[in-house]
């Protein structure tokens, strides 16, 4: 899962940052309203977080603009703003929920679950390919019967084969969403991720679902339909 940040105050986005990247996100920052903007009309994203006193452009003019742009990804507003006129308005321009500063990382992370699995784009809550089954709210997999545990990291290079299952994805579109907009290291890291995968998902179970397309890049199948 993506998530777009557009705070200003540096240590309050950096912390943000890393503790969602903890959590398996990849993280883009945005310090200002134009650049916020930007990316959340240029890029897809799976939530937004966004700070309400933004130095350009307002949290309120972002959080307008973009549902003027008919781009409904969910929205959680910050503030340091204590009044109900101010939450009325946040929600008013299209914000989807709003939480007050100070805050709990705990607190956040669990409202940006909640808007997750509201989402349409969350939907089904458990997605399953053949007998692999990815639960994104719980962070869980199974093939089967069987729990599989995975790196955070391993997680979310998984989920994203699940939800294209059956198409290939090359290894940067992977990074892409998987990593974040600054990511410049060598694309062959997804090469890493997909190996590991296979020794945890495939291997134990005697099967092969995640195809590699030379040239093109991996597709992951329902194993009990390959031959």
């Amino acid at each position: 899962m993506r998530i777009l940040v557009v705070e200003d105050e540096l240590p309050m986005a950096t912390s943000l940052q890393t503790g969602l990247e903890a959590e398996g996100f990849a993280v883009d920052l945005a310090h200002n309203g134009v650049d916020g903007l930007h990316l959340a009309t240029e890029f897809s994203y799976d939530a937004i977080v966004l700070d309400l006193m933004l130095p350009q452009m307002n949290g309120y003019v972002v959080c307008r603009e973009i549902r003027k742009a008919e781009n409904w990804t969910p929205i959680l507003m910050l503030t340091a703003k204590h009044g109900e006129l101010d939450e009325a308005e946040g929600f008013e321009t299209g914000a989807d929920d709003y939480l007050t500063k100070p805050f709990s990382f705990v607190v956040l992370l669990a409202r940006i679950r909640a808007l997750l699995r509201r989402s349409e784009r969350s939907q089904p809550v458990s997605l399953t390919v053949g007998d692999l089954q990815l639960d994104p709210a719980a962070r869980s997999v199974r093939r089967g019967d069987v729990p599989i545990n995975l790196t955070s990291r391993e997680f979310a290079v998984l989920e994203q084969l699940v939800r294209s299952a059956g198409t290939v994805l090359s290894k940067q579109q992977i990074v892409e969403h998987v990593w974040d907009l600054h990511f410049d290291g060598d694309l062959n890291i997804v090469e890493v991720y997909v190996r590991s995968l296979r020794k945890k998902i495939d291997e134990p179970f005697d099967v092969r679902s995640i195809e590699t397309v030379r040239g093109a890049g991996y597709r992951l199948v329902d194993s009990s339909a390959t031959p």
